[in-house]
């Protein structure tokens, strides 16, 4: 599958090569990607893309990319991120360093002072705790079964109570530990918010692999939004790996991560609860392989990345701004206002689901 969508390019097509042909992008596979042919016997395809067109190029699985594009795309500060066949990110492709060396000298400041960084985590912990508040409530208007309404309303209403803890709450590890608590209380009612004949079975999260199509799911969704956060952060001219909520570990996006959190119940959550509801994803839209782990098949991402690119173009309506904005630019919107944050311009205000 090939897909142009908000200025990034995906190729999941399995044996496709992307290479540089002048100013375009030139995509070439075998066979059909409607599969009416197999990739060994079908006629040679090709799809040519001008690349002022593009901000980024996303490859999944066995897609192969020619030195001279990627040196073209490094040049000119564009990203290319290459995941693997399950959306785990492997690697991104970067050129030179970009962004003011001032702002990432008070990010670094700021880590090392963590009580400075606390009005910052506690803004992203407010919200994402609104917006899994929002997902449930949404869920409890929409269910039929009294029971189930109430167990929604009743996790909501303690995410609320502590939501408005939250300001007395300064500690970094104490903030943590109240994340933890408020996604187990979330996760606990995500079965509660699919509906269907009970093949849909979600009885908590795991990862890596994931062990069940729900999972599978929501991993490969959250694959995809933190790609957008990582180029989001370093768009702001942030460091990536210097964040504030999740600890560093060697290669791990920390900052990119901590901008999800809040992103996460309304850009993927909702996205992957669409997709089952509406039964636009199947059975048959997932693999099992040795070991117990369940992914998405070559259909099944197509399915989940359509799925993904039409939530991003969906309109919605910042607090800070007097106009609509889409989904999709949300993580580029709040890294700048995170970037504002951490040189004490001003407080960091998320994004909040309404």
């Amino acid at each position: 599958m090939i897909q142009e969508a908000m200025n990034t390019l995906y190729v999941q097509t399995e044996g496709a090569i992307l290479r540089l042909d002048h100013d375009n992008v030139v995509v070439t596979w075998k066979g059909d990607q409607n599969r009416s042919s197999s990739p060994e016997t079908g006629q040679e395809r090709s799809l040519r893309i001008p690349l002022y067109h593009l901000q980024g190029i996303v490859v999944l699985g066995r897609v192969s990319l020619t030195s001279p594009l990627l040196a073209r795309c490094a040049a000119d500060g564009r990203s290319v991120a290459v995941l693997n066949s399950r959306g785990r990110f492997l690697y991104r492709i970067e050129g030179r360093q970009s962004g003011n060396v001032l702002l990432r000298v008070a990010q670094h400041r700021l880590f090392r002072e963590p009580a400075k960084a606390v009005p910052i985590v506690q803004a992203i912990l407010a919200g994402k705790m609104h917006n899994s508040r929002q997902v449930l409530l949404r869920a409890a208007r929409d269910v039929s079964e009294e029971t189930v309404r109430s167990e929604l309303q009743q996790t909501a209403g303690e995410i609320s109570r502590d939501l408005r803890r939250l300001p007395q709450v300064c500690d970094l590890d104490a903030l943590r530990g109240m994340e933890g608590i408020n996604a187990k209380r979330y996760f606990g009612q995500f079965s509660n918010l699919l509906r269907g004949d009970g093949t849909w079975r979600f009885t908590g999260r795991n990862r890596r692999p994931p062990r069940d199509p729900v999972n599978a799911v929501l991993s490969f969704l959250y694959s995809l939004l933190g790609n957008d956060c990582t180029s989001a952060v370093e768009v702001a001219g942030l460091d990536p790996q210097i964040g504030y909520l999740h600890a560093l570990r060697p290669g791990r996006p920390a900052l990119a991560l901590d901008l999800m959190e809040e992103l996460r119940p309304i850009l993927a959550d909702r996205t992957a609860i669409t997709l089952i509801n509406r039964r636009q994803l199947r059975q048959q839209d997932f693999d099992a392989v040795p070991g117990g782990a369940v992914l998405l098949n070559e259909g099944g991402r197509k399915t989940v990345l359509d799925a993904y690119q039409r939530r991003k173009q969906d309109a919605c309506r910042h607090p800070l701004f007097k106009r609509p904005i889409t989904f999709g630019m949300l993580p580029y919107l709040q890294a700048r206002l995170l970037a504002r944050a951490i040189r004490s311009d001003a407080v960091y205000v998320p994004f909040f689901y309404r």
